[in-house]
């Protein structure tokens, strides 16, 4: 056994280095490779390394990276929609498993209260596959919604029958009203305290390394007040991901470092460790564990495959989405070890159901790491292969007036994805105008008066005909995506017509957005929206180019607007990109607009001035 800690380091980092190389080779997932690897080099392999107290620490902070990740990874908007569905599924994930385990628990011999406790442990999950689908950037897939926000729900429930089973209450000497209490404060300082309190950091500290370790920080604090209160740290790690999930954009820097330190440390450390625990040995040992484990493995197999599919007709998905919500859910590791360590301590279960447990989880995480690759690999090719109404082959002009801002233009164009950005810098409105009128690309000026992901709300300033704009839905698709990046809500001024424009664009399928709306019917109400912003709002306006169908001679006084009205506030005004044609194709029914009225009177007035002249 190596007991040298520099070579304890070097051969761990050898293995987070190589394994993946020879994964790929092989055509396996690397979250395998890393399991075998770990009964490779365990006490129960060639006993290189010996479980010390250091990895499994650092491997446990690995599943708490996972479970942070699942957390702020969520897309706001489309969990908002798919949220009825995910607690559905969520009962669907622990009820089907948690029942069928009682049945083949008793079938086995086992008493009631073993047999309890094993149905709590068949329908918990660890989202431990979810890494393979954020690589194939499916994490925002309504699939992905609906099996992350299930799993905090059958998370508690199986904590919550483990804390029956086991009397915590008595046990710990805690009241029950005094547990509820602390279950209280715990949530309570987790999804208020935290986001209040990073919020100011973000406000003065803008650093993403600052940033990052802010995050660890409260990562760390959470998991340790959900012990307190009885609790998992996963379940707190979680919440802490949800929590500040409007403050860390998935595309953001501080987001970049946590995949990075994560997913290139912590997990392989815990994937390693999970290895470690596992002895082979018991194949041999007897056929007892060899069946119970083969009961288990097909327990939980069957449960969670009926509960996707229970999924699937219910919510009416797809076959590849009905595979990629059982790939993510049937892999089990932090729950099945707490709830199988503690039955174990507590005499409710024997050596055999405890090697079987460990057995299960290799299992188990294999055959999730191939079907959730699969899945995820299908339905990426699938939404490439998609015609993507937001079009992805716009070139965009980034400008900032009076200060040359390029961090922040590059920043924000990382979180809204903007395809083919350029970036400039003007010292006057007028001479970014001039640049904006002698390109037809789509254009935005950027005001940053705070950090980006400390904004909550975008006021998005709409005006009459702007549904008309040849590129108004990349325009639509900009708000979209910042909405979903920050968590910010968004709230559209505009005319009665044009809401049933951008709301009909709201519910497109898979590029929901949750909005609200105020009536205003001219753009000369726009100075409206300044009574109604709050410290951390950022206006959005969409303008035009002249002989446009959305165009508003008022358009000219915008940047006085802003620099009496909106100093101190972030602000984006937005032009979509030009058509070079004559017609102008209506987006919702394909005839060639009208002109505003407003612009049919200044037109007329221009032709009746010039008609004057050359007389």
């Amino acid at each position: 056994m190596i007991t040298s800690p520099l070579a304890v380091i070097s051969l761990v980092l050898a293995m987070i280095l190589l394994v993946p190389m020879v994964c790929r080779k092989i055509r396996i997932p690397s979250i395998v490779g890393f399991i075998v690897m770990g009964i490779i080099v365990g006490p129960y392999g060639f006993s290189l390394l010996g479980g010390g107290a250091t990895i499994q620490t650092l491997g446990k902070i690995g599943m708490l990276y996972i479970m942070l990740q699942a957390g702020i990874e969520v897309d706001v908007n489309d969990f908002r929609q798919q949220r009825t569905h995910a607690v559905l599924f969520g009962f669907y994930s622990f009820i089907v498993p948690f029942i069928l385990g009682i049945f083949t628990s008793l079938a086995l011999g086992f008493d009631y209260v073993t047999s309890a406790l094993l149905g709590a442990m068949y329908g918990s999950h660890t989202l431990m596959t979810y890494p393979i689908a954020s690589r194939y950037g499916v994490q925002n897939h309504a699939a992905t919604n609906i099996a992350v926000g299930g799993t905090m729900l059958t998370i508690t429930l199986a904590l919550l029958v483990l804390a029956i089973l086991r009397n915590r209450v008595y046990e710990s000497g805690i009241s029950p009203w005094g547990l509820v209490g602390r279950i209280v404060l715990t949530i309570s300082v987790i999804t208020i305290l935290f986001p209040f309190l990073a919020k100011r950091f973000f406000k003065r500290w803008t650093d993403a390394t600052s940033g990052f370790l802010v995050v660890m920080t409260m990562m760390m604090m959470a998991a340790w007040l959900a012990d307190w209160a009885e609790l998992e740290g996963i379940l707190g790690a979680f919440l802490c991901g949800v929590a500040l999930n409007k403050l860390v954009p998935n595309l953001g820097p501080v987001m970049q470092r946590i995949n990075f330190v994560g997913n290139n440390l912590f997990v392989p450390l815990f994937l390693i460790g999970v290895g470690m625990m596992i002895n082979v040995r018991y194949l041999w040992s007897g056929w007892t564990t060899v069946i119970i484990a083969i009961v288990m493995i097909g327990t939980k197999l069957a449960g969670k495959w009926l509960a996707a599919y229970l999924a699937q007709k219910s919510f009416h998905l797809a076959g590849e989405e009905r595979q990629l919500i059982f790939g993510l859910t049937h892999a089990t590791a932090a729950g099945t070890l707490a709830i199988v360590t503690i039955g174990f301590q507590l005499g409710i279960f024997g050596d055999e159901i405890l090697n079987a447990s460990v057995l299960m989880i290799l299992v188990l995480c294999t055959t999730a790491s191939f079907v959730t690759e699969y899945a995820a690999k299908r339905l990426a090719l699938q939404e490439q292969a998609r015609l993507e109404a937001d079009k992805k082959d716009d070139a965009w002009l980034m400008l900032t007036v009076g200060e040359n801002r390029q961090y922040e233009l590059r920043e924000l164009s990382e979180l809204a994805q903007l395809p083919n950005p350029s970036f400039a810098a003007e010292d006057e409105w007028s001479d970014a105008a001039q640049l904006i009128n002698h390109q037809s690309k789509a254009s935005i000026i950027y005001h940053p008066a705070q950090p980006a992901n400390t904004i909550s709300r975008l006021l998005v300033a709409v005006p009459l005909y702007a549904e008309k704009e040849h590129d108004f839905i990349s325009c639509f698709g900009l708000v979209r995506r910042l909405s979903s990046q920050l968590g910010a809500k968004v709230v559209f001024f505009t005319n009665e017509d044009t809401q049933k424009a951008l709301q009909a664009f709201c519910r497109r399928k898979g590029k929901y957005l949750r909005a609200s709306y105020r009536e205003m019917e001219n753009w000369e109400d726009v100075l409206m929206i300044a009574k109604q912003m709050a410290p951390d709002d950022m206006i959005v306006m969409i303008n035009a180019r002249p002989s446009t169908p959305s165009y508003n001679p008022l358009f000219e006084q915008v940047p006085v607007m802003l620099e009496k009205f909106f100093s101190k506030h972030s602000y984006m005004v937005v032009y979509p990109e030009q058509e070079t044609g004559n017609a102008v194709p209506d987006l919702l029914t394909g005839d060639t607009p009208q002109a505003s009225r407003t612009w049919r009177i200044v037109s007329a007035i221009k032709r009746a001035v010039l008609s004057f002249q050359q007389r």
